[in-house]
Formats: structure tokens, C-alpha cells, sequence
């Protein structure tokens, strides 16, 4: 029998997202280099295959302790993930990077759309508001211009699949199994990845601080951040876990504010304060009033 999360155990998971969406932001500047030198695909086939060994190393017997229905829970995310990923970021050579930032971002729309339509979990209406709330504050945040073509809809199609993942998470990960469900998902990335840009053959980093920005992306913020999300969705719904992940581009601007020199802007102030206003909303209101219960639905 599972046990209802307490209350510091669901902050304890909410700040862990918080923890990794400031990661995921940090990451902007070192990808954005990076990508100038390594293909996108190659530095994510390196990334998490460097991921995957990093956790086997770690936690060697994790795998063989998940039953064979958490193993394909585990295949059918990874595989979710690792396709959202190449969508991304064939996306963003076809689409200007703030544009796919909001439409990436709209995972946050989905995600209760499909909790309601795959997991029947009732969303009540100050979580709808929330994530209004939420889209606006990105559009705010990123939108300069928008028109669509085929990046934005394939950019789309990897936001779909990104809350389907938060989705599948919110339903069958557990704290007791997080770890084996991460090194199979990360494996199961590493895979797909690895898949689609080996005909073309695998461009590795040619400078010492490129291996180094590799390895921050692949243990710290791949490897670790997939265990911490998988850990915190065994606490928190979906649509609460998809709004404060919503958080990822204020941080990235506010990173790009720091340690790029950009300005603060009208846009920014704005933007990032209605998407921080949405998270406080979940987070600040009655538990009972924000969230339904998440079934852990068996496939």
C-alpha cells in the first residue's frame, strides 16, 4: 500500500524541480557554444551515453532490481523523452530560439490536457488558471514575432511528447524505484540518440573544456537531474510538476542577465514574474484545492 505524500516530503519534490529547472537554465550558455563546435545530435548521444555509464557505475544493481512492468514503464519514457529531444532540436535549426523556448514551453498545456484525458485526474480550476497564467508569462517572456512553419510544429510535436513523459512519470514512478527507472530511461535516450546520428558517424569534442562542459551536462544535470525529477513526480502530480518546470526559461534569462550581460528588460520582469506568480499559485494554496489524486495506471 502507498502512503499520501506529507507535506514536507511534497516540498521537499517541488524544490528539487525548482533545483533542476535553475539547472536546465544554467545549461543555455555552455549548449549554445558547445553546439557550435559538436553536432546537436552527437552531443546528445555523447551526453547521455555518458550519462548511462555514470549511473551504472553508481548504481550497479539498480536495474536488476525493477520487475519486468517497471522496466517497460521505464522503455516506453525513455523513448518518449529521447524522441522529444531530437524533435526539439531539429526544431530549433528551423525556428528562432525564443520561439522555440514558448512553443517547447507549452508542455505545460498539454500536460493537463492528457492527466485529465489518460490518468481521468480532475483539474480544478485554480490550476487552470495557473497555467494560463503560465503560457502567457512565457509568451511574454519569449515571443518576439511568431509564425508557423514546419520548426514550430515539430517543436510542437516534442512538447506533447515531454508532457506525455511528465504524464507517464506522475504515473508509475516510486521512490523505491527511481534509480533503476532512471538508468533505464537515460539508456534508453542514450540509445535513440546514438541511433539517429550514427549513419553520419559521431563528432566527439576536440578541446578539454568542451569534454568538461560535456560531462557538467551529462552527470549533474542529466543523470542527476532525471533521478531528481523521477524522485519528485513519485511525490507531486503532473500539472504541478509541469508548472514549476515552467520556470526553466525565467531562469535561463536571468542567467543570460548574469553571466551574458543581456539587460533586464520590461519583458523580462514581466514575463518572469507571471510564470513565478503561476508556480506560487500550486504551491501556496491548499493541496486539496490544486491537485487530484494521480492513479499509478498499469500497462
Amino acid at each position: 500500500m502507498s502512503h499520501e505524500p506529507s507535506r514536507r516530503t511534497t516540498l521537499l519534490a517541488a524544490a528539487v524541480l525548482l533545483a533542476l529547472a535553475a539547472c536546465w537554465g544554467s545549461t543555455f550558455f555552455l549548449i549554445k557554444d558547445l553546439l557550435d563546435r559538436v553536432p546537436t545530435l552527437d552531443f546528445l548521444a555523447l551526453r547521455f551515453t555518458i550519462a548511462s555509464a555514470a549511473l551504472l557505475l553508481v548504481a550497479p544493481r539498480a536495474l536488476g532490481r525493477l520487475s519486468p512492468t517497471v522496466r517497460r514503464h521505464a522503455v516506453v519514457l525513455g523513448l518518449l523523452y529521447g524522441v522529444a529531444q531530437i524533435l526539439q532540436t531539429t526544431g530549433l535549426a528551423h525556428t528562432p530560439a525564443s520561439v522555440s523556448g514558448f512553443v517547447t514551453g507549452l508542455y505545460v498545456v498539454f500536460t493537463p490536457l492528457l492527466a485529465a484525458a489518460i490518468l481521468h485526474t480532475r483539474i480544478p480550476p485554480i490550476t487552470w488558471v495557473a497555467v494560463v497564467l503560465a503560457t502567457i508569462g512565457l509568451g511574454v517572456l519569449a515571443l518576439r514575432g511568431f509564425s508557423t512553419g514546419y520548426g514550430e510544429l515539430i517543436t510542437l510535436a516534442s512538447a506533447v511528447l515531454y508532457a506525455l513523459h511528465i504524464v507517464g512519470l506522475g504515473a508509475w514512478s516510486t521512490a523505491q524505484d527511481a534509480v533503476g527507472m532512471t538508468i533505464l530511461q537515460v539508456m534508453v535516450i542514450a540509445l535513440v540518440c546514438t541511433l539517429a546520428t550514427v549513419p553520419d558517424g559521431i563528432v566527439l569534442p576536440a578541446r578539454t573544456s568542451d569534454w568538461v562542459s560535456v560531462a557538467y551536462m551529462a552527470v549533474i544535470v542529466g543523470a542527476m537531474g532525471l533521478l531528481g525529477q523521477t524522485w519528485a513526480q513519485a511525490h507531486l502530480p503532473p500539472t504541478r510538476t509541469a508548472l514549476i518546470m515552467s520556470m526553466e526559461p525565467v531562469f535561463a534569462s536571468l542567467f543570460a542577465v548574469w553571466l551574458g550581460g543581456e539587460d533586464v528588460t520590461n519583458r523580462l520582469l514581466l514575463g518572469g514574474s507571471m510564470v513565478l506568480g503561476a508556480m506560487l499559485i500550486v504551491e501556496l494554496a491548499p493541496r486539496r484545492v490544486v491537485e487530484g489524486e494521480v492513479p499509478h495506471i498499469a500497462v
